[in-house]
């Protein structure tokens, strides 16, 4: 038996530090046996069609504003038509009645990006060379975004699945530009900048950053990608990229995805051939995410990198260069589900009054996604298979699937779709 002074941390709660956020999260692994019967959620529904006449989103079909989309054949971008931004100008801020009640006015501009014409298709059906254009679309708009006057940063996200909050199944994502930096991104900047500022503690051969200074994100990946495979957190790794569960995870298979090689401040700065390895992770990783529960897999995705493209100034190159470019892109992937396809995790009680907590561990969570396939399931799996695979899941207890009495009414069910 093991002794109480032998910390193990599959076994022991512990804490686990965010230099990200400056925050920990509480892991207790010991809990990942306890019984659930708690809410569960639906499947993600799979069974769309290719076109659907009252989408808001498919070619041709007219959306809420009155707008058409027209017969686009790849990725379209327009103005959402129900903005949590409004744009430039706006009316000055009230007097604070009390110096605890402050108000800042924000302003800016929320678009919507459509990723495929297809309305049945996600990321993961994608191939790697349609995803491609969606990576161009993001370095054009958050050009283009953020070159406005007024823009101080730009917010790239996805949110999947209705879980998730998101209002149309069709592939697509957003990109809000606002007038001040969000307070996520800003702690993370801070951050950055500060770790950056310090001396370095101890030799590293990571990439550096801006002024021959460290970087946090590069000597973290750096660090990762030499862990061994068994006892490490990294899911996919190719030329360019790597997909991890960090340390410091929330969700149950949270993923940040950064490059590794070099130091890459934004989507501006990618090569080529950053953009085609980009394409590939991507890919993979949502196929990784969709094969573990044999589902459309939940999640928000966002980009953060340097919130708007760098602004030259003259005689000013080299503190404008260590200042704007002390972020590293990356990409936060925070998917909620827990143990099944319906069964989520909920941020409540302590975790909303005290600190985060998980039970399955990182290292837990990273071998289970290395485990599953980069070939989608349904790619690998019989049309009957698929069905009873659905059904299984959307049972409550799926035992009772198994029992007698309900294999006619599976086999039923299957015969009537054909």
């Amino acid at each position: 038996m093991m002794s109480s002074s032998e910390f193990d941390p599959t076994t022991h709660p512990h804490r686990r530090y965010n230099p990200l956020t400056d925050e920990y999260v509480l892991v207790s692994p010991h809990r990942t046996k306890r019984p659930w019967l708690g809410q569960t959620e639906a499947p993600q529904t799979e069974n769309l069609p290719e076109y659907d006449p009252k989408c808001y989103l498919c070619p041709g079909n007219s959306r809420t504003g009155g707008d058409n989309n027209g017969p686009y054949d790849g990725t379209l971008v327009f103005p959402n038509d129900f903005p949590a931004l409004l744009a430039p100008p706006g009316p000055p801020a009230p007097q604070a009645p009390h110096p605890l009640l402050q108000t800042q006015p924000v302003e800016g501009k929320c678009d919507v990006l459509i990723f495929h014409p297809r309305h049945d298709l996600t990321l993961a059906r994608l191939k790697s060379s349609e995803i491609v254009p969606i990576i161009k679309e993001w370095q054009a708009i958050y050009q283009r975004r953020g070159t406005e006057d007024g823009i101080k940063y730009v917010q790239i996200f996805e949110n999947k699945g209705a879980m998730m909050g998101c209002s149309n199944p069709h592939p697509h994502g957003q990109v809000w530009s606002v007038s001040e930096v969000p307070g996520i991104p800003a702690k993370e900047m801070a951050l950055m900048r500060q770790y950056a500022l310090q001396p370095q503690q101890s030799p590293s051969y990571a990439p550096r950053g801006p002024g021959d200074r460290p970087c946090m994100l590069c000597e973290y990946a750096h660090f990762e990608v030499g862990v061994p495979e068994s006892e490490g957190r990294v899911v996919l790794k190719n030329d360019h990229w790597v997909a991890l569960v960090p340390w410091w995870a929330i969700w149950p298979f949270e993923i940040l995805l950064l490059p590794y090689r070099r130091h890459i401040p934004s989507l501006a700065e990618l090569t080529e051939e950053e953009v085609q390895t980009f394409a590939l992770i991507l890919s993979s990783l949502t196929i990784k995410y969709d094969n573990l529960f044999k589902t459309s897999f939940a999640y928000s995705m966002g980009i953060h990198q340097r919130p708007v493209p760098i602004k030259t100034q003259q005689g000013s190159e080299e503190s404008l260069e260590v200042e704007e470019n002390i972020a590293h892109l990356h990409l936060h992937f925070t998917p909620p589900l827990l143990r099944s396809a319906t069964v989520r995790k909920f941020l409540v009680g302590f975790e909303l009054m005290a600190e985060p907590q998980r039970d399955l561990t990182p290292e837990q969570a990273a071998q289970r996604l290395r485990d599953c396939s980069t070939t989608h399931y349904n790619e690998m799996t019989t049309p009957l298979i698929r069905l009873l695979s659905n059904l299984v899941q959307s049972q409550t207890d799926c035992k009772m699937v198994l029992k007698g009495f309900q294999l006619p009414r599976i086999l039923s069910l299957y015969l009537s779709r054909w």
